[in-house]
């Protein structure tokens, strides 16, 4: 797609894919220990799931419309289409050749992942217990050839395609689908051992072995299974007129995804050919959708929770740790009185929050507390904190995002919980999401009114933020909270436009990020044509705004430095014939997840940081509340920048961003020392922490 300037724009979907193939080479990895290379393969097929069912399914969508009036104005759905497909059957089989290099690595540490034609008598006989005691009651075969219409096979599970037959006769041949039940139990077993050596069994391989106790009575004698997969379309068809009632969208949306277009079969290469003609009309797999040969082993999305202590790992990450100012027993809102704080996940331990959020539900002066929720924890220790507040006669508004992709189920429940104490929860209209991370805390002492709270990059999650990397600013600083006040009254009051339009220092989507960034850029361009100090670092998730793009060429054309950190989508194109240096851009990939958005503009020596929960796509820019946050106090400018340097300077975990995207490592120089940015960080964050106290 050409920009106005004429300059191209790289495909959304295949920068994506980019971006997996990034993951891909940290599992490819020999440095990596072997424990986050087989985590970095769950990683990979995990992501490459939700691809299909978000982006693929849309394309699918958009091939039966006209693609120019298409919502999302791609270039040719069935043309993008067609090379999805081959690059993804070139990563899947790279993906193979990784994990049988890793299978051979731990071999050598005396670690086997065994499957059920390699066990021993003693081992046969513990997985034959292990499957009367666990998994037997746990699964419930279907006959699928006995059955009127097949029913719905979940896009997150795996089954086993069996087919059952008797060697003395021919026409005795019958197919079984068995659903693998990770949900209920392990998918990895450790069976075990006498000796120094450790064996790990896969739960559908314990199955294929006793596939015996569950056919032979009915005269079988004969027993083949294979692994397949299926992957549906997971768009929630949700009505955008604002009087729909917003839980029965979700509540209908989610049933339809259970049920949604099979988009993808994956399946074990070696399966019988007439059960997979079976399986692929029985699911009305057509000739267009993807039908992906691979291996014995699907759902590699399990193997992020493979079982560490199978390894001796000599090297673990470096724990979160407290900032000694915020140590407790401690008043964090005393704290906050005298001086910003901001914390660095996941450097900074989380616990903090939850601190912060305690310590207010019983303030006997704290009178209520506000806070956006997007994607909570499995357990939330933010949701205890907070129905103790309403305990403790607090008032507590929580804005809940239901559409958070694939959290709706969650939040649903979380909504009943929270009501059902006196929480107040305040839901998203149905066509524009929630994605801002505040908080607003509200004190009257001596009669006076004061406010504390927070604005973060990340979602409010303890469990992400051990391997999120986001920034938090705790402040009290009454120009950024009465501004925050203003978001939740929006929120409550969403015929109340004017509310976000009287934000001064806070920037606010769907209202005017765009046009403030390119404000900023603009006047980094003018401050450059006149010989003055100029550049950028730009970091974010994701890339693709046209607009901004556009901008960002103009800036290239004049020669302005631009750095640009981007973890994944970059759509646009780093260098021409035409500019005078290329545009320059790394991606990180490495331990943490680098979640951030943060931003440095050199603004003619006055320095401008900001924070945002914004990416540069349309969809936060257009359709999503989001908050951008300036940082004010110079020590923390002077943090922030202190970060974006060391990532900027990364040599062993960036890559370079190319028009081919063809994810090149930035390699260290002769005389230029190693750096490791994540390392590197948490070295500054604990060394100037401890210091300054």
């Amino acid at each position: 797609m050409k920009q106005k300037s004429g300059y191209p724009l790289l495909t959304r979907d295949l920068s994506w894919l980019s971006f997996n193939a990034r993951v891909l080479q940290e599992a490819a990895d020999e440095q990596v220990s072997l424990l986050d290379r087989l985590r970095f393969l769950g990683i990979f097929s995990n992501n490459l799931d939700e691809f299909f069912r978000v982006r693929v399914a849309a394309l699918n969508r958009m091939q039966t419309i006209d693609w120019v009036n298409a919502k999302m104005r791609e270039e040719k759905p069935a043309k993008i289409l067609t090379e999805i497909q081959q690059i993804v059957i070139t990563q899947q089989k790279q993906f193979e050749e990784i994990y049988a290099d890793i299978l051979l690595a731990m071999k050598k540490k005396s670690i086997s992942i065994v499957n059920e034609r390699e066990l021993t008598k003693s081992q046969v006989k513990f997985v034959e217990s292990y499957f009367d005691e666990r998994v037997r009651t746990n699964i419930a075969p279907l006959m699928i050839e006995s059955i009127p219409e097949l029913p719905i096979l979940r896009d997150k599970s795996i089954y086993l395609a069996c087919v059952l037959s008797q060697t003395d006769n021919s026409f005795m041949n019958s197919y079984s689908l068995i659903e693998v039940p990770t949900e209920t139990l392990p998918r990895f077993i450790i069976i075990p051992s006498n000796s120094r050596k450790k064996y790990v069994i896969l739960l559908e391989d314990v199955i294929r072995l006793c596939l015996p106790k569950l056919f032979a009575q009915f005269g079988f004698n004969s027993f083949e299974a294979y692994v397949i997969k299926l992957t549906r379309d997971a768009e929630l068809d949700i009505d955008n007129d604002v009087d729909t009632d917003l839980i029965t969208g979700i509540e209908k949306g989610l049933k339809n995804r259970k049920k949604g277009k099979a988009l993808r079969l994956v399946y074990d290469k070696s399966i019988q050919k007439n059960l997979l003609n079976y399986l692929v009309g029985l699911l009305r797999i057509g000739k267009k959708d993807y039908r992906v040969p691979g291996g014995r082993i699907h759902n590699f999305k399990d193997f992020m929770q493979f079982p560490a202590e199978v390894f001796d790992l000599s090297v673990s990450r470096k724990p979160p740790f407290v900032l000694p100012q915020l140590c407790q027993p401690v008043r964090i809102l005393d704290r906050l009185q005298k001086q910003d704080i901001m914390l660095h996940f996941p450097y900074h331990s989380f616990d903090s929050i939850i601190d912060l959020l305690r310590e207010s539900a019983i303030d006997p002066y704290v009178e209520s507390i506000q806070i956006t929720a997007y994607r909570l924890a499995r357990n939330s220790k933010i949701v205890h904190a907070l129905l103790n507040a309403v305990r403790n006669g607090k008032k507590v508004l929580v804005v809940l995002e239901l559409k958070a992709r694939f959290d709706e189920e969650a939040n649903l429940r979380w909504k009943r919980v929270l009501e059902e104490e006196g929480v107040k929860v305040v839901l998203s209209y149905p066509e524009q999401k929630i994605h801002a991370k505040i908080c607003l805390i509200t004190k009257r002492q001596n009669r006076k009114l004061t406010y504390f709270g927070f604005v973060s990059t990340g979602n409010l999650n303890e469990d992400t933020a051990k391997v999120y990397g986001d920034h938090c600013l705790l402040t009290a600083d009454v120009r950024i909270l009465k501004e925050v006040a203003l978001v939740f009254r929006y929120f409550q009051h969403r015929e109340s436009t004017d509310l976000l339009a009287r934000c001064q220092h806070l920037v606010v989507s769907p209202l005017n990020t765009r046009s403030f960034f390119l404000k900023k850029i603009r006047k980094e361009i003018a401050n450059h044509k006149a010989g003055k100090p100029a550049g950028c670092i730009i970091k974010l998730n994701s890339l693709s705004d046209p607009i901004l793009i556009e901008e960002m060429y103009k800036a290239a054309e004049c020669g302005l430095k631009i750095q640009l950190i981007i973890r994944g989508i970059c759509c646009a194109i780093t260098e021409h014939k035409k500019w005078p240096h290329p545009i320059e851009a790394i991606s990180i990939v490495d331990q943490y997840l680098e979640h951030s958005r943060a931003f440095y503009f050199v603004n003619n020596g006055k320095e401008e940081v900001y924070i945002s929960s914004a990416d540069w796509m349309s969809r936060n820019l257009d359709h999503r509340i989001e908050v951008t946050c300036p940082v004010y106090d110079p020590a923390l400018i002077e943090e922030i920048k202190q970060i974006l340097h060391l990532q900027w300077i990364e040599n062993v975990k960036a890559r370079r961003f190319d028009n081919a995207q063809s994810n090149q490592y930035v390699l260290k120089q002769n005389d230029e020392p190693v750096i490791r940015s994540q390392e590197k960080i948490y070295e500054m964050l604990f060394t100037q922490s401890f210091r300054n106290e």
